[in-house]
């Protein structure tokens, strides 16, 4: 049995976990055939609260219980800190500028700001987990995530809240808000607790998986199921039916009907700061740094492929904060279209030269 997990580990670890994605696209559709997309969708939704919960956090405890956390991982963590701060207050920028290019009105104004810095936040658990199965991004990869979440999920919602309060005019109608579900609340803290508590047992006695035996080729096994799992779930989520050639000529402001147009100029703005403005600047700070060595390959890897990630769907749970919906949905369709085949190639060459 042992040996059998063994000999399968390799087939669902590092650059092969890639074309699960394809996978989970194809069957979808073909099961779509059968069941119907909504059903699917469902089903997916609470697959994707299974893979949150019960494997990512598992495969971060297996990834650091195997690291020394010293003084390179700490120093990762606080420029991860700063590129997360600069990635909100950009968006802060971007969203100020355009409120005043498109003459926005205080309703639409504070609508436009709070949509544009929430789709800032992006897929850093399931599409951005696929760097955790190249063994030499783990580490910094696993923090950029676990740090993701505390924005995402903690300090995002915070300054919601704050601004939706402030928007209010009665102030009861502010604390009838329903904010993020608790299991999206509890999740970053439940995250670094996994983190935390990998780092304590190997740091105070040592230990590695591999004193484990067998339970540890047994939870290298399980843990290794979570990125191609992940990957699938990333693929069915895609819908055919947005890669309509009307979707995108209204996407590329060919479609010149009026009522669209102001809903599809704030999808191409989200687009312009993720999927071009981000990683462009990304590239341009952190391109010299790692030029001249002062960053490690494995850092300059995760840092750029963390900067192409999509708008992640959980910001669908924000939406009682204020944000427009139609354009996040869109917005999230559309950064995932693009930025998945972006983020495989990167994976693919980083992974031969950088890992």
């Amino acid at each position: 049995m042992i040996e059998v997990l063994e000999g399968i580990l390799p087939y669902i670890s590092g650059l092969y976990t890639l074309p699960w994605i394809l996978v989970g696209f194809i069957l979808t559709i073909l099961i779509a055939k059968v069941t119907g997309r909504e059903k699917i969708d469902k089903i997916m939704k609470k697959i994707g609260l299974i893979l949150l919960y019960f494997f990512v956090p598992v495969l971060l405890f297996r990834i650091f219980l195997n690291t020394n956390f010293g003084e390179e991982q700490i120093k990762f963590s606080i420029i991860v800190a700063a590129i997360i701060f600069f990635m909100y207050l950009l968006a802060y920028m971007f969203a100020r500028y355009n409120i005043r290019k498109q003459g926005l009105t205080s309703t639409k104004k504070n609508l436009y700001l709070k949509t544009i810095l929430t789709n800032q936040g992006r897929s850093s658990a399931f599409i951005g987990g696929a760097m955790l199965a190249i063994e030499a991004w783990a580490v910094p990869a696993g923090i950029y995530m676990a740090l993701v979440g505390i924005g995402l999920f903690a300090i995002i919602p915070y300054i919601l809240a704050h601004m939706h309060k402030k928007e209010s005019i009665n102030p009861g109608e502010a604390e009838q808000v329903k904010t993020l579900p608790w299991y999206l609340k509890l999740y970053p803290w439940y995250l670094i607790a996994f983190v935390i508590a990998a780092v304590t047992i190997h740091e105070t006695t040592g230990v590695t998986t591999t004193d484990f035996g067998d339970a540890g080729i047994l939870l290298k096994f399980y843990t290794a199921i979570t990125i191609p799992a992940a990957l699938y779930y990333v693929g069915a989520g895609i819908h055919p039916a947005d890669l309509k050639v009307s979707e995108l000529k209204k996407l590329c402001g060919m479609d010149k009907n009026k009522k669209c147009e102001d809903h599809w100029t704030w999808v191409r703005n989200m687009l312009i700061l993720t999927v071009v403005i981000t990683p462009i600047l990304t590239v341009l700070v952190f391109g010299p740094f790692f030029a001249l060595g002062a960053i490690p390959p494995a850092w300059f890897a995760v840092i750029i492929i963390n900067s192409v990630l999509p708008i992640t769907s959980t910001n669908i749970f924000l939406l009682p904060y204020g944000i427009d919906k139609k354009s996040t949905v869109h917005a999230v369709t559309w950064t995932t279209l693009i930025c998945v085949p972006i983020i495989v190639a990167l994976i693919m060459i980083f992974g031969i030269y950088f890992a």
